[in-house]
């Protein structure tokens, strides 16, 4: 069984920044990629931002120049650095991986940009 944790939502000022972290756990033989989503009321979840499984990183148009996404392959980790944030930014973030060839998401953490 695997987990994954993430932790830095919060409230933030538009054009703050924010840094969140996604820990994967358990029995883990391979993670073959990661990313993350956000889902906002009413909505479908979209991607953020993600590794794929051939190795490029994808981002959403929206976040494109103002979010970065990165890992540590040693400790399981993802993170997703976010500046100049804007309340159309605000959402649930998800960690979402593909490990040992199934997918698992992250509880979720909330990003909250408003003054």
């Amino acid at each position: 069984q695997v987990q994954l944790v993430e932790s830095g939502g919060g409230l933030v000022q538009p054009g703050g920044s924010l840094r969140l972290s996604c820990a994967a756990s358990g029995s883990i033989f391979s993670i073959n990629a990661m990313g993350w989503s956000r889902q906002t009321p009413g909505n479908q979840r979209e991607l953020v931002a993600a590794f794929t499984r051939g190795g490029s990183i994808n981002y959403a148009d929206s976040v494109k120049g103002r979010f970065t996404i990165s890992r540590d392959n040693a400790k399981n980790r993802v993170y997703l650095q976010m500046n100049s944030l804007k309340p159309e930014d605000t959402a649930v973030y998800y960690c979402k991986a593909l490990i040992n060839d199934a997918w698992s998401w992250g509880q979720g953490t909330q990003v909250t940009v408003s003054s």
